[in-house]
């Protein structure tokens, strides 16, 4: 019989369940080879790896950084059902018949993978390869098909759900003259949040200094890679929420002001080698010198909060709450038009207030229309409930 070097018609792998996103530890992975010729081929074996590898490579300096963890290494010889060998264990396979090899293997358990990544300077990937063996003279076949493993990340534990808080402050100069001072507080209810999820910033930022400053806060991932004993970091902003513009002696609070969280990859757990962390960056851009940054923690997930947390925080102070509904004060008299200034109105309507050099950014106007004055509210006209505005002077 002559033997034939043609590549096989068809040879790929097909999972089990190919609607399947993605698999976790201890998960089964499960499919078949499937083969077709189209001329008789004689078959030595077929053979199935499953492999799952974390890999860094980046350069530093003139230095080649390269370092890599194997976190599955699967080897199968697979085998056709009712299929007739040869002497030496090899099968002949012919044209026009479809031949299924199945395979099915179970992944390592909890603790022992790293989910899937795919980064600037490193990866971590799992896929199945199939390699069919023909006698020397003919050349051999291969084919290959990743699949996904993503860890859980529950936010439901007593770290993730507690809040982030941090202050910062800032003093500035011009031309070495003291030119007053910014400062940043900021709070988030937890630091654990999944895909979808609205991240509720309370904070206070003021302004003593003589420009003109913008209050902004943004998800930052930051990719940190790390071979040969030295280390690559890479930071990007997700996604970015700005306040209004403050200026000198004022200041602006955020109460409960939202950013979506993004589809993103959760926060890589259990590699050594890569590492991929969030942060809720809170921010005031200040013309002329460098930002004051305040970072708070954050972590991506997979299993959604579930609001236990949050419950047991609100009975808790359902006792003083209620007390301090007891004691409501009554408003205050309208003032008479005596104590309203009599300011004039401003010449310029459209005023440009400064350039932000942030990407995606254009530069900020104020609208100035007339002062009117309008008659002080009688006592009919105000609201029980009523909250003070956000821009307020410090």
């Amino acid at each position: 019989m002559v033997v034939l070097t043609k590549k096989p018609k068809t040879f790929e792998i097909e999972f089990r369940d190919p609607s399947k996103a993605s698999y976790r530890s201890g998960d089964k992975v499960a499919g078949r080879v499937v083969v077709e010729v189209s001329e008789v081929t004689i078959v030595k074996a077929v053979r199935l790896y499953g492999v799952g590898c974390a890999k860094v490579e980046y350069h530093k300096g003139k230095q080649r950084c390269r370092d890599e963890i194997d976190y599955l290494k699967y080897e199968e010889v697979l085998h056709l059902d009712q299929q007739p060998t040869d002497m030496d264990g090899s099968i002949t396979l012919r044209p026009g018949n479809t031949y299924e090899y199945m395979f099915g293997f179970e992944l390592p358990q909890p603790g022992q993978l790293a989910s899937s990544y795919k980064g600037k300077f490193g990866s971590v990937e799992y896929y199945v390869k199939a390699v069919m063996e023909r006698p020397s003279q003919s050349g051999g076949a291969e084919c290959k098909k990743c699949f996904e493993v993503e860890e859980p990340v529950d936010i439901n534990t007593l770290e993730l759900t507690s809040p982030a808080t941090g202050a910062k402050e800032k003093r500035l100069t011009c031309m070495f003259i003291p030119d007053g001072s910014v400062s940043i507080t900021a709070q988030i209810n937890r630091k654990g949040f999944c895909e979808g999820e609205e991240i509720s910033i309370d904070g206070k930022f003021e302004n003593s200094c003589s420009r003109i400053v913008v209050p902004k806060a943004a998800i930052i991932a930051t990719h940190t890679y790390l071979a040969n004993g030295r280390r690559k970091v890479f930071r990007e902003k997700i996604s970015a929420v700005r306040g209004n513009h403050i200026i000198s002696g004022m200041c602006d609070v955020w109460q409960g002001k939202s950013i979506r969280v993004p589809r993103l990859k959760p926060t890589v757990l259990g590699c050594n080698i890569i590492h991929l962390d969030y942060t809720l960056m809170v921010y005031m851009h200040i013309p002329g010198s460098e930002k004051l940054i305040l970072e708070l923690p954050l972590v991506i997930g997979t299993i959604p909060f579930n609001g236990l947390a949050s419950r047991t925080c609100s009975m808790s102070s359902q006792d003083g709450s209620a007390a301090s509904s007891s004691t409501v004060s009554m408003p205050s008299a309208p003032p008479s038009y005596s104590e309203i200034p009599r300011v004039g109105h401003l010449d310029s309507p459209l005023i440009p207030l400064l350039d932000d050099y942030d990407e995606d950014d254009c530069p900020i106007f104020m609208n100035v229309g007339q002062y009117h004055h309008t008659p002080p509210p009688a006592y009919t006209e105000v609201g029980e409930n009523c909250t003070g505005i956000n821009l307020q002077l410090c």
